[in-house]
């Protein structure tokens, strides 16, 4: 896989959102406390299509059409935002991301957690 392509990808998105946003002059409500509360508002709305599911079943009633479809919504969504405050806060998206990734491959070996829930240490 090439990291340096997949962290790119993120770039498309980041000046789609910031092209949306001047456009409409919108950049002076997107600071980065606005842009957070909206990310974590379209969490909550995402988190509220899951709430009264039972747990074994949740993966298989969220892929029926009715439900998949605004599960799909309420993750662009997120993506979006995330995307705008990362671009408002001058995070490189894609290369923040992978050095997460990376520093989680190494505390969480193959070896020593695989069939255990991943514990905070």
């Amino acid at each position: 896989m090439d990291k340096t392509t997949d962290q790119d990808s993120f770039e498309y998105f980041r000046q789609l959102m910031r092209d949306f946003s001047r456009d409409r002059d919108w950049e002076q409500f997107h600071d980065p406390k606005s842009l957070l509360l909206a990310l974590v508002g379209e969490i909550g709305e995402l988190a509220e299509l899951f709430q009264w599911l039972p747990a074994d079943q949740a993966k298989g009633l969220a892929s029926k059409p009715e439900l998949h479809q605004r599960v799909e919504e309420e993750i662009g969504d997120i993506v979006l935002y995330l995307v705008r405050l990362a671009d408002v806060l001058d995070v490189n998206l894609g290369q923040a991301t992978m050095s997460k990734f990376d520093s989680v491959v190494e505390r969480f070996p193959t070896d020593s957690v695989k069939g255990q829930a991943p514990r905070k240490s």
